[in-house]
């Protein structure tokens, strides 16, 4: 009997052991897909060009980032203005100098579910990794 439950968890810290590592993997490269879009939106949004981060420039984001493997219904992205104004609309375009916020977001999936196999517990369900970056405003009107 010892034997069978030996057996038992040390097959369990095997199996740990050899698919941690993936689903970390998996993790790094959620994260870096979500950081790179909130950089290149900001980069792009904050240019003297446009100075706001259309709805339209976000679908193209997602669609972007469903080629990495994400669901585009589960990306939520978030824009805001230092001054409170509305950053997304093309029609008013931000000052040069203010500020421009994006943060984008993402649900982990049922990443951490093999951390059960050695005691530890996942995230909460609603938990999500989360990329964020601001950037000035150089649009002149």
């Amino acid at each position: 009997m010892k034997q069978i439950l030996l057996f038992v968890l040390f097959a369990g810290m095997v199996c740990w052991m050899m698919f941690s590592p993936i689903y970390k993997h998996v993790l790094i490269v959620r994260q870096a897909v979500l950081q790179q879009e909130v950089d290149y939106l900001l980069e792009v949004g904050a240019s003297g060009t446009y100075g706001y981060i259309s709805e339209a420039m976000l679908e193209q984001a997602k669609v972007r980032m469903e080629a990495f493997g994400l669901k585009r219904e589960s990306i939520l992205f978030e824009v805001k203005s230092e001054s409170g104004a509305n950053a997304s609309n093309p029609s008013a375009p931000l000052p040069r100098g203010t500020g421009l916020f994006l943060t984008a977001s993402y649900p982990y999936e049922n990443l951490f579910q093999i951390d059960r196999l050695i005691g530890l517990s996942p995230p909460p369900a609603d938990e999500r990794m989360m990329a964020f970056g601001m950037k000035m405003s150089e649009f002149v009107p």
